[in-house]
């Protein structure tokens, strides 16, 4: 596939970087169910560690996946009741259904795509929910793409401020034209037009990204990660021993549920997914536990 943004160096180093990522936050969260000392440590059971499963897909003439697969990492745990790290490599030809909604595929169906995605649900209704994701696409073009969204059940502004710091930075060490527009992005992806509501408090959204200098695009991905590694285990560790009450924890519950109807609804990722054969319950990985509607 001629593509000078998107060569085989390239590719080989994106994933590198998405499975260390992965490793480095799978660590960071298992040393938070390692540490916590509140009402989780003496009522959830032992500490939760990461548990991982491989899944391939193989090549096939009757597929519009020619190979690749992933590697889910899964913790259930006493501070986090579901916490999923998922890295995926894949390639192959987009169906012809589905190659008219990917830049440069009505050309050429074939693609090559490597990602990570992280969702957290914490047990205690008092910490927020968080998503994040980065990935690299290569069809005819190549682009990265990620972001994320912080959900809390009960914003607190100095909070909230502190993850937009964090990725402010991240995006001003590169161009202090993206944050704005990324946090625009973000604003209007993350929404429920159904309920007219957002689905969090925001953090950054970016897609089809290509400035036409992969380095500077790659380190951007990268910062874009580091950002969400150093600040949402912190922020994990300042309310992980905090006691709640079972009325806030129906509100997490009816929260949830909002998060389900975005990911089923609207997000492009979990279409992306299963429109491309992807594996299901990696895909799905990213749905709650224990949710309700009132």
């Amino acid at each position: 596939m001629p593509n000078e943004y998107g060569n085989d160096t390239q590719k080989n180093r994106a994933q590198a970087w998405f499975e260390l990522l992965r490793d480095e936050l799978c660590a960071a969260l298992e040393a938070v169910e390692l540490d916590v000392k509140g009402p989780n440590a003496s009522s959830e059971g032992e500490a939760g560690s990461f548990e991982r499963k491989s899944w391939e897909r193989p090549a096939s003439d009757d597929s519009s996946i020619a190979g690749g697969g992933g590697v889910m990492s899964i913790l259930r745990g006493r501070v986090f009741e579901k916490a999923g790290v998922n890295v995926s490599t894949v390639w192959g030809e987009f169906s012809e259904e589905f190659r008219k909604n990917v830049p440069g595929a009505s050309q050429d169906p074939r693609f090559w795509a490597s990602g990570i995605s992280v969702v957290i649900h914490p047990r205690s209704p008092l910490m927020p929910a968080a998503h994040m994701n980065t990935r690299m696409i290569v069809t005819t073009r190549g682009w990265f793409g990620g972001g994320g969204d912080l959900t809390p059940v009960f914003p607190e502004e100095e909070e909230t401020q502190k993850f937009h710091r964090a990725y402010k930075r991240a995006c001003d060490a590169h161009s202090e034209d993206y944050y704005p527009k990324f946090k625009k992005w973000c604003d209007e992806y993350f929404f429920l037009p159904h309920r007219n509501e957002a689905r969090g408090v925001g953090w950054i959204f970016y897609d089809n990204f290509n400035t036409g200098d992969w380095e500077a695009d790659f380190a951007l991905t990268q910062d874009v990660g580091r950002a969400f590694l150093e600040t949402y285990p912190l922020l994990a560790r300042t309310k992980m021993d905090h006691p709640w009450t079972n009325e806030q924890r129906q509100a997490q519950r009816v929260k949830r549920g909002r998060y389900v109807e975005f990911n089923l609804l609207y997000d492009r990722g979990t279409l992306f997914g299963l429109k491309t054969g992807g594996n299901t319950e990696a895909i799905l990985m990213s749905l709650p536990p224990d949710t309700a509607w009132p």
